[in-house]
């Protein structure tokens, strides 16, 4: 498979998905309201699992100020009528400390009347801690507090 480049989540997912994906233009508009998005690897600071499109918003929110997000590759897709399987890696960096932030994923998605119902993430959590300068440090800034440093 030809590894395709996307600029960002909500591209990715289109591009992954396709004609299966009605949603609207926003990236809340590819979720339904009860979307469930689970973390089996996030860690200690960091949620598990996410109930509803406010509580997804509301994470989205957090992530912005502390993680960049620059350039998705997919690799596989693994595809039925209404679940998908795809590995893809991320390029970024921690925007407090300016370190890598370069994951690899594993996304198993179920659909519902051509949005997002379920999604479960799975990523390796010691990138991200890296990225953000520790487990104490990441878990403070995701929750929003000043860090020292």
């Amino acid at each position: 498979m030809t590894k395709d480049k996307f600029n960002s989540f909500s591209d990715l997912l289109r591009g992954v998905l396709g004609a299966r994906l009605t949603g609207g233009t926003e990236m809340a508009d590819l979720f339904t309201e009860d979307i469930v998005f689970e973390f089996p690897y996030a860690p200690e600071g960091f949620p598990r699992r996410l109930d509803g499109l406010t509580a997804l918003k509301g994470h989205l929110a957090r992530l912005g100020p502390i993680l960049e997000l620059r350039e998705f590759t997919l690799h596989t897709a693994h595809v039925s009528e209404n679940a998908v399987v795809f590995e893809f890696s991320c390029k970024g960096e921690g925007i407090p400390t300016g370190l890598p932030y370069d994951q690899d994923y594993v996304s198993v998605v179920t659909l519902r009347e051509g949005r997002i119902s379920h999604y479960r993430d799975y990523w390796n959590p010691l990138v991200v801690l890296s990225a953000l300068g520790g487990a104490q440090t990441a878990a403070k800034a995701y929750a929003g507090e000043a860090t020292d440093g």
